[in-house]
């Protein structure tokens, strides 16, 4: 459902059906703020590169918040997602309000195959551009939260579904079942660690010692500046997360945090290994909280 532009309104602004999910600010963060539980445009467009960033927070937007005057984006405007975050990482857009807003990646391999992290929208079109890249060997969840279209993906580009046993019952016709909590690889230079906490069967995938896809559990706090976990919105248990951590942080080598929710981030190796093992710590002296969305500190 499409709602009308607010009377007089002559640039971009963001509907009453935006639900605070950070999205928008981390595409667009000099035009789109957090506002009282909702973005806000704080500003319009001043040039070609500016119209670019508000064009691709309208399109990941999961409601379809992001407007420009007349309230109807342009069917003509050019895409531009898959967005190349890197040559062998690009953030798909489209996001779904079936996954409650999540960004999903594409992982280039070495062989010239692609993964997909996590899932956009499900739609022919963008099954298409996709495929335009190369072929697909997996699509792999990092939860429960983000397992709606998993097997449409999987489906249409003739790849294998994955998550793990604690989540199974999100993604019942999964090809492959993650087990237990040690790490496995999944593909070659493509390791899985499981991280029971957020749910039960998080999992965390971290791709040539480089790219770590941390689905819902940690983030980059941009009003931090550091890596964070989203302590008010942990279904399963904040204790096993912490534990999962201390049992994880050490083995874990990357440069950059990719997540489902919140900031995306590059630092070196070390430097983010020694936040993590600062995260882990900080963790350790975390309660249960009662769920709060609007606790969370992006």
């Amino acid at each position: 459902m499409e709602t009308t532009a607010p009377t007089g309104q002559t640039g971009w602004y963001v509907d009453d059906r935006c639900t605070d999910c950070d999205v928008a600010r981390q595409l667009a963060p000099d035009l789109i703020a957090q506002g009282e539980g909702r973005s806000e445009v704080v500003r319009q467009p001043r040039d070609d590169g500016e119209a670019r960033q508000m064009l691709a927070a309208a399109l990941a937007c999961h409601t379809r918040s992001i407007r420009p005057a007349g309230g109807r984006l342009d069917p003509a405007a050019p895409d531009p997602f898959p967005l190349a975050l890197e040559p062998d990482v690009l953030l798909c857009g489209h996001n779904s309000t079936h996954t409650a807003g999540a960004n999903a990646y594409l992982l280039r391999r070495p062989s010239g195959t692609w993964m997909m992290v996590d899932t956009p929208r499900f739609s022919e079109r963008l099954a298409e551009r996709y495929e335009e890249l190369g072929r697909f060997t997996d699509v792999l969840l990092t939860h429960r939260d983000h397992a709606a279209h998993g097997r449409d993906w999987a489906d249409r580009l003739g790849a294998r579904l994955w998550i793990h046993e604690g989540d199974l019952d999100a993604a019942p016709d999964a090809d492959q079942v993650l087990r237990g909590t040690d790490p496995v690889d999944v593909a070659e230079g493509v390791r899985v660690f499981p991280l029971p906490g957020h749910t039960r069967g998080s999992v965390l995938y971290v791709a040539d010692e480089r790219y770590c896809f941390s689905g819902d559990s940690f983030y980059w706090a941009r009003t931090l500046q550091d890596i964070e976990v989203a302590q008010s919105v942990t279904w399963y248990s904040i204790e096993e997360l912490a534990t999962s951590l201390a049992r994880t942080v050490d083995a874990l080598r990357f440069e950059w945090l990719l997540p489902g929710h919140g900031g995306r981030t590059q630092l070196p190796a070390s430097e983010m290994a020694r936040r993590m093992k600062q995260l882990a710590g900080r963790v350790r002296g975390m309660s249960p909280r009662p769920v709060d969305f609007t606790a969370l500190r992006w």
